[in-house]
Parts: C-alpha cells; sequence; structure tokens
C-alpha cells in the first residue's frame, strides 16, 4: 500500500495571499494618515484677516504654516466635499491649533468677526469740532469735514450739516467711507423727527429746523438736563412776546469764537452776525451745534411759567451753579446783582 504525501500549496495562492495583506496595511496606513490629518495640528491661537480677493488655496497654506491645520490640501478637499469653498467672508476668523480640521472647515464657513472701531461725538460740539474727534479713531478727517459740510445730505440743512448729526456713540467699521459716516449720523438724527415730535414742534409754531435750532440754543445754555426745559420756556416765550433771544452761544457762534473768548469790551455782543441774538430778533440763521435728544425733547415740554403762574422771561446762572429765573426785568437785575 503506497502512502500519499501531503499536498503543497500552490506559489500562487501565498502570492495572492501577500498582495491581500499588503493591501490591507496599505489601506490601513492611508486610513491612519487621513485620520491625522483630521486631527488638530497643535498650534497656538491665530486670528486669520480674510481680505477682498483673498483665495482659499492661500488661506489653507497661511493655517498650515501657522499650525492651525496639518495640511493645506486636506483643508480645501473638506471645504470643497462640504460646498463651503466659495463661502469666504471678509473679516477676522479666531483659531486655534486644538481644532480639528472639520471645526476649522466650518468656522471658515461660518460668519467673520467684523471689526469695528468706536466714534462718541458729545452733545453739544460744533461741525468743526468732530474732524479731529474722527482722526483719533483713525478716520480721513480732511474726507469727515468734506462731508459734514455737504448740505445736501440733509434735508434741512443749509450751507453745512450743523444740527443735523446726532451726538451719541458710533460703531463703525475702519474701511467705512466718510459719505457712508456721515450719512450714519445724519440718519440718527432724522430718527428724532417723528410725526408726532414735529407735530408738538408745529404746534409750538417751528418748523424742525427751528426745532433744531432752539434745541442747540438749549443745549449750549444748559448746565444740565434738568435746567433744559426751563431755559426752552423762557426762549420760547420770548419768541412768542418778540423780545430778543440774548443768547451769548449765538453771538460766539457767529464770530467763530468759542464762549470763553468772547470779549464784551471789545465790542463782540454789539457786532451783527446772522447768528446774533443781541442784534437781531427771534431765531439765529441756523442751529449753533448738534444738539442731543433731552435738549431737543426740552423745547417740546418746556416749562414756561414761574411756581406763582407768571410767564418765565428770564433767566441766569448765578455763581453758586444755580438757575435764576424771573419774570419781570428789576427783578433779572436783582439776581444779577446778588449772584454774580
Amino acid at each position: 500500500m503506497t502512502r500519499l504525501g501531503k499536498r503543497k500549496t500552490p506559489v500562487w495562492v501565498w502570492l495572492v495571499l501577500v498582495f491581500v495583506l499588503l493591501l490591507l496595511l496599505a489601506a490601513g496606513g492611508a486610513f491612519l494618515y487621513l485620520r491625522s490629518l483630521l486631527a488638530p495640528a497643535g498650534g497656538a491661537a491665530y486670528t486669520l484677516e480674510i481680505k477682498p480677493g483673498d483665495s482659499l488655496p492661500r488661506i489653507a497654506r497661511t493655517l498650515q504654516d501657522k499650525g492651525i491645520i496639518k495640511n493645506a490640501e486636506a483643508l480645501r478637499f473638506v471645504m470643497r466635499q462640504d460646498g463651503t469653498a466659495g463661502s469666504l467672508k471678509e473679516g477676522f476668523y479666531d483659531l486655534s491649533g486644538t481644532l480639528t480640521l472639520q471645526q476649522v472647515a466650518d468656522k471658515l464657513a461660518g460668519p467673520a468677526r467684523i471689526p469695528t472701531v468706536n466714534v462718541t461725538i458729545p452733545e453739544g460740539r460744533r461741525i468743526k469740532d468732530l474732524p479731529a474727534i474722527f482722526a483719533k479713531a483713525g478716520f480721513d478727517a480732511a474726507a469727515i469735514r468734506a462731508e459734514l459740510n455737504n448740505a445736501a445730505l440733509s434735508p434741512y440743512a443749509n450751507t453745512n450739516l450743523e444740527g443735523f448729526v446726532f451726538p451719541a456713540t458710533y460703531e463703525f467699521r475702519p474701511a467705512e467711507t466718510p459719505r457712508k459716516i456721515v450719512q450714519t449720523l445724519v440718519a440718527r438724527m432724522n430718527a428724532e423727527f417723528t410725526p408726532a415730535n414735529v407735530a408738538k414742534a408745529k404746534a409750538l409754531g417751528l418748523s424742525v429746523r427751528d426745532w433744531v435750532i432752539l434745541g442747540s440754543m438749549v443745549q449750549a445754555e444748559a448746565a444740565n438736563n434738568a435746567e433744559m426745559p426751563i431755559i426752552a420756556g423762557v426762549f420760547l416765550n420770548r419768541l412768542r412776546d418778540g423780545i430778543a433771544l440774548g443768547s451769548d452761544p449765538t453771538v460766539a457762534y457767529g464770530l467763530g469764537k468759542d464762549l470763553p473768548e468772547l470779549d464784551r469790551s471789545a465790542g463782540d455782543f454789539t457786532k451783527d452776525t446772522p447768528y446774533s441774538t443781541y442784534t437781531r430778533q427771534g431765531l439765529p440763521a441756523g442751529p449753533i451745534n448738534n444738539p442731543g435728544q433731552a435738549a431737543l425733547l426740552s423745547v417740546l415740554s418746556s416749562e414756561r411759567k414761574l411756581p406763582d403762574g407768571r410767564d418765565a422771561v428770564y433767566f441766569l446762572h448765578g455763581l453758586d451753579g444755580k438757575i435764576y429765573v424771573n419774570a419781570d426785568y428789576q427783578a433779572h437785575l436783582r439776581d444779577i446783582a446778588r449772584h454774580r
């Protein structure tokens, strides 16, 4: 009886097995490699600025160089797969090497952080004061000045926008145009001219422009908001009675001076200008500053009577910081003698 020997495994089978094993190892290696690309790169925090015209390839290379991602091509691939490769927006993106590749892609596809600059315009500032304020915030003072002198930006303005830019704190983008900036100031002032407010002004015999002029005078004269309705009442009564308003700030404005620069001995109060309320009756030719909301509303809700029911016609600020209001000139003179 002949013993059968063991059959040998054909060589080609071993070759197939080796090939399959190599494929598995390659696939596993590729998987591990791809997985490593998706993992955080470990770089420090970095704020990416995307500017108009920036491309995804350039941005991806920058993020690779900064250690935010491991591979620029991987980021481009992920964003193409997500359909967000074309959704880059101008602005700032706060990134970090602790983010996964997908998280970086999601952030770039989301909203940008838009940088802003705060600009505060105090109540009562004149047009001439504003370019310097904007210059400190990094804007072109000359360009701002040119737009502030563009009366066409407000339907109520005459030679410039004096009185018709609203004092407040604004947020502007650093690259905002001077025209857009000034239009924003004007639009905010226009928001005060509601139908109800305009109707109240009309009931007092005031146009919108007249209302703003009177509001600017109140703004310049009042030491605080509490005084504003009282001063507005005095001016309204004097207008009604045909008495010159006699407001020092209007004289200063007409002469191109600041209030402390007025010199009575030099004849400042007898010099006639379209703004002087000593040499001319009625309101000055235009606003003398940019009044705030409190001053504007004080005109519409003024206090025109003294406690005894008489009309308030005179006021003065005493050296003690108080305001003294009277109905007749003799009492006004007595208060001048006592408190100045």
